[in-house]
């Protein structure tokens, strides 16, 4: 299976130095680079982001990780997709999730009454069938469409990746997509999700490709950052978090070699708070990490 190495900036890197992180990275050779969704903040949005960054480079793959679905019209999300794979062919690597990693967030993408799933759920196979039909006619709970097509789709059909790490997140990467991009799980929990995902994507007659099994993944350079700690107890009341955000770079491969073994093998690699020097954060995730591929 095939071990990729993928780097996501810091939520604070601001857009006035996205320019240099995107031709850096090129430069690098780094697979590919992740943008979140943070709104509130001076970050760039993803979609924005991965246009511009697709026009300055010519090899690098670029990725959502991962945007808000629900609350998006999935017409247009299949609009913005078509055309960038058009634009870049063999480059755009969309990840989708269900709530917005910051609460804070959530009313910027409106769900009017409805379960919030459902309306993940619907849009999700809205979306691929835009992005693998020619022509399609859909009648859903929210969504409804009459021949509707977004353009000259993908020579190869784009892979669409989701979050998610509670139960019905995993029985909806199972059901609905073509792989998973989890976030703040040990080695064992990844493992033990990448194998529900398999249970529930045999039961609905589907397989997900052996290698399309990722984590994001935050790595701190000197202590873990009070706001990171915070968040993570936040979400995750029952764990360490010592036990999900590496310290140093030898932790962070010894991490990545436990996640392997485990049957993971995509990773976003992302500094753990504030990080001015984001060329330098690069540089050594070049050096550090980047022999761990394949």
């Amino acid at each position: 299976m095939k071990v990729r190495m993928g780097i996501a900036p810091a939520a604070t890197e601001s857009a006035d130095r996205f320019a240099g992180t995107v031709d850096r990275a090129e430069a690098l050779g780094i697979d590919s680079l992740w943008l979140s969704e943070v709104v509130f903040g001076p970050s760039v949005e993803p979609f924005v982001g991965m246009g511009y960054a697709l026009s300055r480079t010519t090899r690098m793959k670029v990725g959502t990780g991962v945007a808000i679905l629900p609350g998006r019209h999935p017409v247009l999300v299949a609009k913005q997709l078509a055309s960038l794979s058009a634009l870049a062919p063999g480059r755009v690597l969309p990840a989708f999730g269900l709530h917005p990693a910051r609460p804070e967030e959530k009313s910027v993408f409106p769900i009017a009454g409805s379960s919030r799933g459902a309306v993940f759920d619907e849009s999700l196979e809205l979306l691929r069938l835009l992005l693998r039909q020619e022509r399609v006619t859909f009648r859903g709970r929210f969504h409804s469409v009459e021949d509707a097509g977004v353009g000259p789709l993908p020579a190869k059909p784009l892979d669409i990746w989701l979050g998610g790490s509670g139960p019905v997140a995993l029985r909806r990467v199972g059901r609905l997509a073509d792989g998973w991009l989890a976030s703040f799980l040990t080695p064992q929990e990844a493992g033990a999700g990448r194998k529900a995902i398999q249970d529930h994507a045999a039961e609905a007659g589907r397989e997900i490709e052996p290698d399309h099994y990722g984590i994001s993944l935050a790595v701190a350079l000197g202590s873990i950052p009070d706001e990171l700690a915070a968040a993570i107890r936040r979400r995750r009341p029952d764990a360490d978090p010592a036990d999900l955000v590496p310290v140093g770079w030898q932790a962070c491969r010894d991490r990545i070699e436990r996640y392997i073994a485990a049957g993971i093998t995509k990773f976003v690699v992302r500094p753990a708070g504030r990080t001015p020097e984001t060329e330098h954060f690069m540089e050594e995730f070049a050096r550090e990490l980047m022999p761990m591929e394949n």
